[in-house]
């Protein structure tokens, strides 16, 4: 199984808890696909809504390909996913119930298909953030003592 990732979104995991994952294909066009080749593409400002029953993402940009013509796309325009209507169905509930959130983690190319990881996350508050940060700092120095040691 080939998986290339094109681009990462981490600032999601800064801003959100991030309980679950799902993987959704993308419904595209033949410009953004050589473009996501090129690897233009950016998820930091993105978010996912569900709207009849339709998973959509938003603000993703996929900037236009070089050797486009006329017909080449539009950057930021609004682009369905694509998943099982059980597992929308799902996210549905949750978003709803739960008052979560579904933001883009990651998107990637598996077996040649554009694929973006969908993750279902709380909004952190700004002293988890400061908490986070703390743990990632002292994480760092831990790793550099032990490399140190060596």
């Amino acid at each position: 199984m080939g998986i290339k990732i094109i681009a990462t979104n981490k600032k999601a995991y800064h801003e959100y808890y991030i309980d679950e994952v799902y993987e959704a294909g993308i419904m595209l066009q033949g410009t953004e696909v050589k473009s996501l080749r090129l690897g233009n593409v950016n998820i930091k400002e993105s978010f996912c809504r569900i709207k009849n029953g339709e998973l959509f993402i938003n603000n993703m940009n996929i900037s236009p390909y070089e050797q486009g013509n006329r017909d080449n796309h539009e950057p930021t325009r609004v682009r369905k996913l694509l998943l099982h209507k059980v597992e929308i169905a799902k996210l549905t509930r949750k978003v709803d119930e739960k008052g979560l959130s579904l933001v883009p983690t990651k998107i990637y190319f598996k077996n040649s298909l554009v694929k973006l990881e969908i993750g279902v996350g709380r909004g952190k508050k700004l002293h988890d953030k400061r908490e986070s940060l703390k743990q990632k700092q002292a994480k760092r120095e831990i790793e550099k003592i032990f490399k140190e040691n060596r």
